[in-house]
C-alpha cells in the first residue's frame, strides 16, 4: 500500500494534483488518412495513437457467424521509457494487454451487426508515464467512434489507488508512474459508464475489503468524468465537419 509520502500535509499528491483529481487529458480524432478511424490521446505525460481498420470480411480461421471478430494489438515504441529496452510486438506484457484491450472493446461495440467479419484495432503506445492501458482504452475508443463503428457506450478506463494521510486512507484518482512505482495497490477499471457496466476490473496487489469500495468508487467516478472528456472532443470533431485539419500523413 502507498506510504504517506504520497500526499503532502495539505493532502495535495507529488504532482499537485487532488486525490480525485484526472491528471489533464487532450485528445483529437481522425490524426491519420490511412485507417477508418483514428485518434491521438494524452493522459498526463503517457501518449497514444490509436488506428482502427474495418470492419471488413474476415480471415477464414476467424470466421465467426454471431458477431464481429475484434482483433487488437498493444505495442510500446522502445523509446515511450527511460528504460529503452526493447519491446517486440510479440511479448508476453504486449499479449495481456492486447487481450484486455479487445476485452473492454468488444464489451463497448456492437458486435451483433458485423457477422462475419473483423475489425483490427491498433495501438502504440509513445510515452508511458502511468495509465497506459487506460490511455489506450480511451484512445481506442475514439478510433472506433472515427471509423463509424457503432457502440452501445463509450468505453472509458481508469486507475485508482489509496494513500494514507495521518491515520485515514484516500482513495487518488489516475495513477500516474511515481504512485505506480510506490509498490502499492492499483486498482484498473474499463467499464461503460452510461450504462453502468464493467467490463474489465484488474488490481495488481490483495486490498482490504475495507478500503475497497472507496477505491471501486473513484476509479468508477473516474470513468465517468473521462466520458464527459471524450464526448465533448467527439462533439467538436463532429462540429468541425468532415474535413481533418492537422492530418498526419503516412
Amino acid at each position: 500500500m502507498p506510504g504517506p509520502e504520497l500526499l503532502s500535509s495539505q493532502g495535495l499528491r507529488l504532482d499537485g494534483r487532488r486525490p480525485d483529481e484526472l491528471r489533464r487529458i487532450r485528445c483529437k480524432l481522425g490524426v491519420f488518412t490511412q485507417p477508418d478511424g483514428s485518434a491521438y490521446l494524452e493522459q498526463g505525460n503517457t501518449k497514444v495513437l490509436a488506428a482502427v481498420y474495418g470492419p471488413h470480411q474476415a480471415a477464414k480461421s476467424k470466421l465467426s457467424t454471431e458477431g464481429v471478430v475484434v482483433n487488437c494489438q498493444y505495442s510500446m515504441a522502445t523509446f515511450s521509457t527511460s528504460e529503452r529496452k526493447n519491446r517486440p510486438r510479440g511479448d508476453r506484457k504486449s499479449q495481456e494487454m492486447s487481450l484486455h484491450l479487445r476485452q473492454a472493446l468488444s464489451a463497448a461495440i456492437k458486435t451483433e451487426l458485423y457477422p462475419r467479419s473483423q475489425i483490427d484495432i491498433y495501438v502504440e503506445v509513445l510515452q508511458a508515464d502511468g495509465g497506459a492501458y487506460c490511455a489506450s482504452v480511451n484512445a481506442a475508443t475514439l478510433a472506433l467512434i472515427d471509423a463509424g463503428v457503432p457502440l452501445k457506450a463509450y468505453a472509458c478506463a481508469c486507475t485508482s489507488s489509496v494513500a494514507w494521510r495521518g491515520n485515514h486512507p484516500e482513495a487518488l484518482l489516475d495513477v500516474g508512474h511515481v504512485e505506480e512505482a510506490a509498490g502499492g495497490v492499483c486498482l484498473t477499471v474499463a467499464a461503460l459508464p452510461s450504462v453502468d457496466s464493467i467490463a474489465l476490473l484488474e488490481m495488481s496487489h490483495r486490498l482490504h475489503m475495507d478500503y475497497f469500495e472507496v477505491v471501486m468508487s473513484r476509479a468508477m467516478q473516474g470513468c465517468k468524468d473521462i466520458e464527459i472528456i471524450l464526448d465533448k472532443a467527439v462533439r467538436e470533431h463532429l462540429a468541425e465537419g468532415w474535413t481533418k485539419p492537422d492530418v498526419i500523413t503516412i
